[in-house]
């Protein structure tokens, strides 16, 4: 088995053991759908990373369905879920689902949101579905917030003000902090959210070139 078979043999595994053992108390529920769209959300990378765009796709988006499917009963702020459907739909390269989901995080009030993450996913929405001019105000809200990493929100700002010198040295931060790091989520060796930007910018008309272990095959030189 290759690495990335054995991240989505584990990962698919995760899930299952979720589905199998969904909870009936609201609280603990969407915990679990919480876990489930992270175990998803990894074999969907997983995928991505071994070549296998259509398989990929399909687990990203029973990502995004159970991101979706958890916020039911989930705490207040809980701009995570909303962020994780977001991203996990632009992965999969399906935007008019992306657009959904970005309408439904604006929807929940992420304009709104005083928290650095809940601007940031009013950022990434408004980024979705074009709307740039708006963006740009919780992109600068984010990129000098001291909890939140400056050069994603560097990233989101100069995408939405099309400055792609701005743009590639962010990008080129972002991707470093993901080489450097120790710890990923669900242990998946991946820099989605440099691919999530990168779609932004491609969407643009602009996108950097970037090579990395942590990228997939398609998205280096893209």
């Amino acid at each position: 088995m290759s690495d990335w078979d054995q991240h989505l043999a584990r990962e698919v595994a995760r899930y299952e053991d979720g589905e199998a053992r969904r909870p009936d108390d609201p609280d603990a529920r969407q915990r679990q759908l919480t876990r489930m769209g992270n175990a998803a959300g990894g074999a969907g990378l997983a995928l991505l990373m071994a070549g296998r765009g259509a398989e990929a796709s399909e687990w990203l988006h029973r990502a995004a369905e159970r991101y979706r499917e958890s916020i039911v009963d989930a705490p207040s702020g809980s701009w995570g879920r909303p962020i994780g459907a977001m991203k996990a739909l632009v992965l999969s390269g399906d935007w008019p689902s992306a657009e959904d989901a970005a309408s439904w995080a604006l929807e929940l009030g992420a304009s709104e949101a005083e928290s650095p993450i809940g601007q940031y996913a009013a950022a990434l929405a408004l980024l979705v579905l074009g709307r740039d001019h708006d963006a740009v105000i919780h992109a600068d809200t984010i990129r000098t917030h001291p909890e939140f990493p400056h050069d994603v929100g560097d990233a989101l700002a100069f995408i939405a003000a099309q400055d792609v010198v701005g743009y590639t040295y962010a990008v080129e931060d972002v991707l470093e902090s993901f080489e450097t790091r120790e710890e990923y989520l669900e242990e998946i060796p991946v820099a989605d959210t440099v691919v999530v930007l990168q779609a932004l910018a491609e969407r643009r008309g602009f996108v950097v070139e970037l090579s990395s272990p942590l990228l997939p095959e398609q998205s280096e030189g893209a």
